[in-house]
């Protein structure tokens, strides 16, 4: 597979994006805002429809539709407590995919272009896209390490619901920014759902396993890897889309480590049901 230059490239891609995505992730699944990067990312391809819609502003416009979805999503206020941030996230999310539908609809190969834009196509990136999405995400990584105390205390408060929202937060904002940014992106190369499972699945999956913030993240980014990787070889040798192959393969994961919660219950109840019966 690697002796392909595609091939290279669209692992490399796959790489940068999924690991800082799946460190986000551990964020955006601890303060339970999962929908938020289907809704950013929508809000991205939202953006790029409109561009094309009327014919310039190809990259400034996506960013700025992003940006000011995640000013607006980070200042969002819920007073009621009947209501929760996810469900005004999921009316983002609906509003954004309707309106990227109407846009695309009117071009030229609107159905395919809806297909990229869930699935992206990391077969066809090119050396200019690695490099810009290498420089955007080790920008945002090295903030994120520079101030990592301040962005885990912040979702750890929101965890156990300390957290009181109260005005404007600058953590909070740059939270927000950095999803933002990173969603751009990888959704330009990567598309809507895969971002979303890179997000999601890797913290997901260390969470069931794994305790400590930084075994969760070392977790995540492990599964990240093998994600891609084996999602890649899937599309090669068998001749799949690369984006579903590895949301797919991702999935995968989650159901076999899903299933390890479920055996240590089995087994512990098993052997503490003898013990029960020798003690009688």
């Amino acid at each position: 597979m690697f002796s392909l230059n595609f091939m290279v490239q669209a692992f490399i891609i796959s790489l940068i994006t999924g690991l800082f995505l799946s460190y986000l992730g551990v964020h955006v699944v601890g303060r339970g805002i999962v929908f938020v990067d289907l809704a950013l990312g929508q809000i991205s391809s939202f953006g790029g429809a409109f561009a094309a819609f009327i014919g310039f502003g190809l990259t400034t416009i996506p960013v700025v539709f992003t940006l000011l979805g995640a000013l607006l999503i980070s200042l969002i206020d819920i007073r009621d407590k009947r209501l929760k941030l996810e469900a005004i996230i999921g009316i983002i999310y609906a509003f954004a995919s309707a309106a990227t539908v109407m846009l695309i609809s009117k071009t030229p190969h609107g159905d395919s272009d809806i297909q990229e834009v869930l699935f992206g196509n990391i077969l066809s990136v090119n050396i200019n896209q690695i490099v810009i999405t290498l420089i955007v995400f080790g920008a945002l990584m090295v903030m994120h390490i520079i101030f990592r105390k301040k962005f885990f205390e912040l979702t750890e408060g929101f965890e156990v619901g300390k957290i009181e929202k109260k005005g404007f937060n600058i953590w909070n904002f740059l939270f927000y920014i950095s999803i933002g940014l990173s969603i751009v992106f990888a959704v330009r190369t990567s598309g809507v759902i895969p971002v979303f499972s890179y997000l999601i699945i890797p913290s997901v999956c260390a969470i069931i396993l794994v305790r400590s913030n930084k075994a969760v993240v070392i977790v995540s980014l492990i599964v990240s890897f093998f994600g891609s990787f084996v999602g890649l070889n899937v599309s090669f040798y068998f001749d799949f889309p690369a984006g579903s192959s590895i949301v797919a393969t991702l999935g995968s994961f989650f159901i076999l480590v899903s299933l390890v919660p479920l055996s240590k219950h089995y087994f512990f109840k098993k052997d503490k049901s003898k013990f029960e019966l020798r003690i009688g």
